[in-house]
């Protein structure tokens, strides 16, 4: 599917790089103005943008830090003083720490909650005011498959339960959205390819492919999909706990 989104302005955290750069380009082809959000990745930011830019689409590259307020009001002030105000809005960036929870530092744990998740409560905030005012708007999160599923893992503590706590304000920001014009979704990745080298357990023998999750996120930024909120698309090929 490919959304009619001319004249729409897309921010897309952590968008430098990997899947978010595959959402920030995806939008600029469907005719998105769209920003590049990083924090530290400077060149590779600024490349995706330009990379949008020959898509025919505005496009600006955007450094902040999604758990501090002021930073993320920072980040929506310069877009809208540049592109306009958000109209897609995906919750992208995130950081884990694959360490016994016994072993992770406090600081650590504290850090991957607060990028996980309050960086998602703190953009969904900052975008709402003005999707509600324009009786349009698309919030798409980014989840994890295994949040739902039921798998534990001693190492992933504090990722898996952000994670959970994502998909939650998906449901509940959707409740508080029905009248808005706004819809609130999830796509929820299990394991996203990064090489040509796949384990015994990767599902249907590969895993995840950008276009796999880009697809998902575009049918959310769709006008049909204007009755569908509150919804988490979790794109594994299938994949249970019990596989692994």
């Amino acid at each position: 599917m490919d959304p009619d989104l001319d004249g729409r302005v897309a921010l897309v955290t952590g968008s430098a790089k990997g899947l978010g750069r595959a959402f920030a380009l995806a939008l600029a082809d469907c005719g998105a103005d769209v920003c590049v959000h990083y924090n530290t990745s400077d060149d590779a930011a600024a490349e995706t943008a330009d990379d949008a830019r020959e898509k025919g689409v505005a496009a600006m590259a955007a450094s902040a830090d999604v758990t501090d307020p002021a930073d993320v009001d920072g980040l929506f002030d310069r877009v809208e003083s540049r592109l306009g105000g958000v109209d897609v809005l995906v919750n992208n960036v995130g950081n884990f720490a694959p360490t016994h929870w016994e072993d992770i530092e406090w600081s650590r744990w504290q850090t991957v909650v607060e990028t996980n998740y309050y960086g998602t409560v703190l953009c969904a905030k900052r975008a709402l005011p003005g999707m509600r005012d324009r009786e349009w708007g698309r919030v798409v999160n980014v989840g994890y498959a295994s949040a739902e599923k039921g798998l534990v893992s001693p190492k992933n503590f504090p990722y898996f339960a952000a994670k959970n706590s994502v998909l939650m304000f998906t449901r509940m920001l959707a409740a508080d959205t029905q009248d808005d014009g706004v819809t609130v979704n999830a796509v929820s990745p299990y394991v996203v390819e990064s090489s040509d080298e796949f384990p015994e357990e990767a599902p249907r023998g590969r895993w995840a492919r950008y276009e796999d999750v880009v697809a998902p996120l575009l049918f959310f930024c769709s006008e049909e999909a204007a009755y569908v909120s509150g919804e988490n698309v979790e794109v594994d090929g299938g994949w249970l706990p019990e596989d692994v």
